[in-house]
């Protein structure tokens, strides 16, 4: 759900990339205490899966697309605040590399994808991760959950923000419409991925995700 440039009104912008910022420096701060040998690398490999992805566009309105968000995944895998600069760190790059993002709407991409994502979809997994320890069927209908949750918050985010100083020309109501529609199939599409991804890590080295480890011990995937 990249916004380009000019989509949001200047005000509006430069809230969004306060919010940004703010969240993103407190994500730095607490992710030093997930970072090490083991979770740095995993970090590196979920950045890089999520630029992958999110490459595939689909183009909902004039200077708007969709794709899939990868919050969920970074955070189920390498925890809330780990992910969240994943996200962002993938985020930059493509705005300033690629030109997919607008460099005055970084900060609105930055909070509804980074921030609202990956704090959505850690939220809604540790909500149900009693039913991740159950098995491996467990952990994959929580990661699915969790990703399609964060897909259509994700989403609100960007309704709310255009609502608030949207600038593209669209009425509020196609914009709705149009998003969430669309981000309702591509969160079903997000939902699968995550679900084969965690599993698949959690199948070989379960120590390495992070939605399985407990306060004394990870928790155990029983097949």
């Amino acid at each position: 759900m990249h916004m380009s440039d000019g989509l949001l009104n200047a005000p509006v912008s430069v809230v969004f990339l306060v919010v940004a910022a703010v969240g993103v420096g407190f994500a730095l701060l607490k992710a030093r205490a997930d970072l090490d040998d083991r979770t740095a690398p995993m970090a590196g490999l979920v950045a890089t899966f999520i630029f992958a992805v999110q490459m595939i566009n689909f183009p909902i309105l004039p200077g708007a697309s969709g794709h899939l968000l990868g919050g969920a995944l970074a955070a189920i895998l390498v925890g809330p605040y780990v992910g969240a600069l994943c996200v962002t760190i993938v985020l930059v790059v493509q705005a300033l590399l690629f030109a997919d993002g607008g460099l005055t709407a970084l900060g609105a991409n930055v909070t509804n994808m980074a921030l609202i994502g990956t704090a959505t979809g850690f939220l809604v997994a540790v909500a149900l991760r009693k039913f991740a320890a159950k098995g491996k069927g467990g952990l994959a209908a929580v990661a699915f959950v969790s990703a399609f949750v964060n897909t259509m918050l994700a989403a609100t985010g960007f309704v709310v923000e255009y609502a608030i100083g949207g600038a593209g020309g669209v009425e509020i109501g196609k914009v709705a419409l149009l998003m969430w529609g669309l981000h309702a199939l591509i969160g079903i599409g997000e939902g699968v991925i995550t679900a084969v991804t965690v599993t698949s890590v959690a199948s070989i080295r379960p120590d390495l995700v992070y939605l399985l480890k407990g306060n004394q011990k990870p928790l155990e995937v029983r097949s």
